[in-house]
């Protein structure tokens, strides 16, 4: 099928009627469009309006003749390469062939015109203009297309950029970095997120697979090369790395590769994404020892309680479960105020109001506290809330609370690094020293003076006891000199020498059970200890076995286990904790749990001692601080 041609316009221009029908006749047969004008200024009208591909104008034309026209066409941008023929019908000189170039002409047609040579000059030019028209819609066409496909280029890489950012972001937000690892050359390609877990700044410099290998705990690295190399057929595999930064920092990352196969055989590339996980580890921990120590504190608590039972005496039910009660709740109080700063510590005065409260009633004038502030640290503030808890209760019992016109003045100051707590009675019954030590005083000189320290002095006046509380608050609580307590009520352990039993224990109340148990295993005890270096001076004297708290006032037993390791003394751990909590070097030893009970240790001290045998006899009557001559029933 023949293709249709788009029809140009050809412009005669001539002042002639007759000439003009002429040309329209020659040119018919070229099937364009054939525009006429009998003057310039009709041409020029024409020209305006329509679009025109050749111009065939008379040279001779009364008004302009047609080199004038031929200016005029050409200084009109629109027709700067529009084809103008000139007919003439006089002898041109070459001046005026030269002036006709000069003013746009393209060819000249002779008068007489030749039909044949006519349509070919105006074929050419009618053609030259189609293709010309044809081009440029083509170029208009490509540059169309190129500029469409120039967008498109353009928002395909602002899309990649944008995907780049935002996976730079997510990596970043994800704590995550990539690596590219050419096998076969043996160059690596790191981005931002991983230089910032390698802990450097980002480089142009190339690295290779050995400078990677330097930012690696010991030969973590060399496990995945060890998995790239023995799982050429794998695709992907993870496994968990640290990178040791150039601060010294260690992070924990886990490590997501996948493998590329090469057409050889083997693996030619590997991308690495590292995750680091170093915070989630640090929580996981955090939460773990959290754990534990809530754990350990829990166990402690128990034992406390358990030793508050075992060794409380009353001469009747009524009296054994008040007294229990009573101590509980001074306890359960302590733990309270402890809470509230998160087991940082505890005021003095909300331990000694929160005690006294029940016997102030409508009265403030029986009950009078003052002091600075002061703040305990939660093993003081725990001895220091039983401590007050003890004087109430015998204040209420024997002293000036158990009158209605008895008071109560307790005031505390600190001095060089000792808070000083005065517990002063009047206007109560008569008082006398006691004959002996209740459970009251054993816990307060337990837990005052051996567990943290401090000192307690007795005034027995007639008017009213006075006791005098000091308790160092400085970094260094052990103040005093050391004192290890000697067993009492030795009995044999079975047939043969006397057994000498090192006890190592900072919770004064759990101590003194547990003494109470040894003793009554016919065991000379040594202690209890309550702190390290306690434990290490007694450490080198003799004895049979030792049983040590894991842990006194915040300081390991190690040193002590070592000593009796060295001297192959057996020994037993108590404590709140899990044996995962034990050094390595120390995990073949017996671990007694706490709250310890009184046939868990007779079995230990069984098979270290070859077995119990009679036991001593327990006092079994609570005498409190001391009797009263008004109550000494």
């Amino acid at each position: 099928m023949e293709e249709t041609k788009d029809k140009v316009n050809i412009l005669l221009v001539d002042d002639q009627p007759a000439k003009l029908l002429s040309y329209e006749v020659v040119l018919r047969d070229l099937d364009e469009n054939l525009l006429k004008a009998q003057s310039a200024t009709e041409a020029l009208e024409i020209l305006l309006k329509t679009e025109v591909a050749v111009v065939l104008v008379d040279v001779c034309m009364p008004d302009l003749d047609g080199f004038e026209l031929a200016a005029m066409i050409r200084d009109h941008p629109r027709f700067k390469r529009t084809a103008i023929l000139f007919i003439s019908a006089i002898h041109l000189t070459d001046t005026d062939y030269l002036r006709g170039y000069e003013m746009g002409g393209v060819d000249y047609v002779p008068v007489p015109v030749v039909p044949e040579l006519l349509r070919a000059k105006v074929k050419v030019f009618a053609e030259l203009y189609r293709k010309t028209r044809q081009l440029e819609s083509l170029n208009q066409e490509l540059e169309r297309r190129v500029a469409e496909r120039t967008a498109e280029v353009r928002a395909s890489a602002e899309r990649l950029r944008e995907s780049e950012r935002n996976r730079s972001v997510a990596l970043a937000a994800g704590q995550m970095g990539s690596l590219e690892w050419e096998v076969t050359t043996g160059v690596c390609t790191c981005d931002a997120g991983l230089y910032r877990i390698f802990g450097i700044e980002p480089s142009p410099k190339t690295l290779s697979i050995v400078d990677i290998r330097r930012f690696f705990k010991d030969d973590d690295f060399v496990r995945v090369e060890r998995l790239v190399s023995e799982q050429p057929d794998a695709q992907t595999f993870q496994t968990d790395v640290r990178v040791a930064r150039p601060n010294g920092d260690l992070r924990f990352c886990v490590s997501a590769a996948a493998m590329t196969a090469s057409p050889e055989g083997g693996v030619s590339r590997v991308n690495i994404v590292m995750i680091d996980i170093t915070d989630r580890k640090q929580a996981e921990e955090r939460q773990y020892m959290l754990a534990r120590e809530v754990d350990h504190r829990a166990r402690n608590a128990l034992a406390v309680v358990q030793a508050i039972v075992r060794l409380t005496r009353a001469s009747s039910q009524p009296d054994y479960i008040a007294a229990v009660e009573g101590r509980i709740h001074a306890l359960a109080q302590a733990h309270t105020l402890l809470s509230e700063t998160r087991w940082q510590g505890a005021h003095v005065e909300r331990l000694v109001s929160e005690e006294l409260a029940p016997y102030r009633g409508g009265d403030n004038s029986r009950v009078i506290i003052h002091g600075p502030p002061v703040f305990l640290t939660p093993e003081k503030a725990q001895n220091v809330a039983l401590a007050i808890h003890e004087l109430a209760t015998n204040s209420a019992k024997y002293g000036a609370l158990s009158v209605s016109k008895g008071t109560v003045n307790v005031k505390w100051d600190v001095e060089n690094g000792v808070v000083t707590i005065d517990w002063d009675e009047a206007d109560g019954p008569p008082v006398r020293a006691p004959s002996s030590q209740g459970f009251g005083t054993k816990i307060m000189n337990a837990s005052i003076k051996h567990q943290i320290g401090g000192n307690v002095a007795w005034d027995w006046r007639p008017s009213g006891l006075r006791c005098t509380l000091q308790i160092p608050i400085g970094t260094d609580g052990s103040a005093g000199p050391i004192s290890v307590p000697q067993g009492q009520n030795l009995v044999q352990l079975a047939a043969g020498a006397m057994k000498r039993v090192l006890l190592a224990e900072d919770e004064a109340i759990i101590g003194m059970m547990m003494r109470e148990f040894l003793l009554e295993f016919g065991l000379f005890v040594v202690g209890p200890c309550c702190t390290v270096r306690e434990a290490l001076a007694a450490a080198a004297g003799e004895f049979d076995c030792a049983i040590l708290d894991l842990n006194l006032g915040g300081e390991a037993i190690y040193p002590v286990a070592s000593m009796l390791v060295e001297r192959n003394i057996p020994f037993a751990f108590v404590s709140g904790y899990g044996r995962e909590s034990i050094d390595r070097q120390f995990a073949d030893v017996p671990i007694l749990q706490k709250p310890i009970t009184r046939e868990s240790l007779m079995s230990y001290l069984g098979e270290i001692l070859g077995g119990p045998g009679a036991a001593g006899s327990i006092p079994s009557k609570d005498q409190g601080l001391g009797a009263r001559p008004a109550l000494s029933a």
